[in-house]
């Protein structure tokens, strides 16, 4: 395959369990998959073993592809990953409330979690709730006039010094991390699907949930910091 636009190699990482996968994304398709499960009893990724288990693949991958691997997006489940929800509640005087309204609301909730939780990273931010004058809107195609505002999120997020632990590993092999996203929370979205957790996480990429806000770093030109809002709300 000579189109690398259309390859994503994904690295799964638990206390019991790697797995790594090449999904071909035009055909949503595994091309290379290998999983590993793990006797162990403690609450911390064993990183010798997980440095063996990328030996035994990376190369593999490589050779498949004719390429040397420049990027992957890890997908992993640790109990040191936190989750909570977070809410505002504000009087509206004499303000119309419209997409702008509500895209200040989540950035100052961002905003609020960044300066309280400053050893962390957001890996998922979710909306869990719109409420104008005490009913749940999801749909913001024109102004809407009201007297409180309520917003709710959810933010799934990692220790910053986990992601420095993964990524000194990936560094070894001259890899650098796309992404990282939350096993579980992969699952939840699915439930009871059987996609392989390439695909699943593909689609959670691309989109497949309408409450998840997609960040944008800060020097990505000609976007605005929630790539999704638009899409989320019209």
């Amino acid at each position: 395959m000579t189109d690398e636009l259309n390859l994503e190699v994904y690295l799964s990482i638990s206390q019991k369990k790697f797995g790594i996968y090449l999904l071909d994304k035009k055909n949503l398709k595994n091309i290379y998959k290998e999983e590993f499960y793990l006797e162990n009893d403690t609450d911390l990724i064993d990183y010798n073993l997980l440095i063996n288990f990328l030996d035994n693949n990376i190369f593999k991958i490589e050779k498949s592809i004719g390429k040397f691997l420049k990027n992957i997006v890890v997908v992993i489940d640790d109990n040191k990953i936190l989750e909570f929800s977070l809410g505002i509640k504000k009087k509206i005087y004499g303000e119309k409330i419209n997409k702008e309204y509500l895209e200040s609301s989540l950035m100052e909730l961002k905003d609020l979690f960044k300066k309280n939780y400053q050893n962390y990273r957001i890996i998922h931010f979710i909306i869990n709730r719109y409420l104008i004058d005490g009913t749940n809107y999801t749909s913001f195609n024109h102004e809407i006039e009201g007297s409180q505002v309520c917003v709710e999120v959810k933010f799934i997020c990692l220790p910053n010094i986990l992601i420095k632990e993964i990524g000194n590993i990936l560094e070894k092999y001259q890899i650098k991390i796309n992404n990282f996203y939350h096993t579980e929370y992969i699952k939840t979205v699915f439930k009871d699907s059987q996609t392989d957790l390439s695909e699943m996480v593909y689609k959670i990429q691309s989109g497949y949930n309408p409450s998840e806000i997609v960040l944008v770093s800060k020097s990505t030109k000609k976007k605005g910091f929630f790539e999704k809002f638009f899409q989320l709300f019209s």
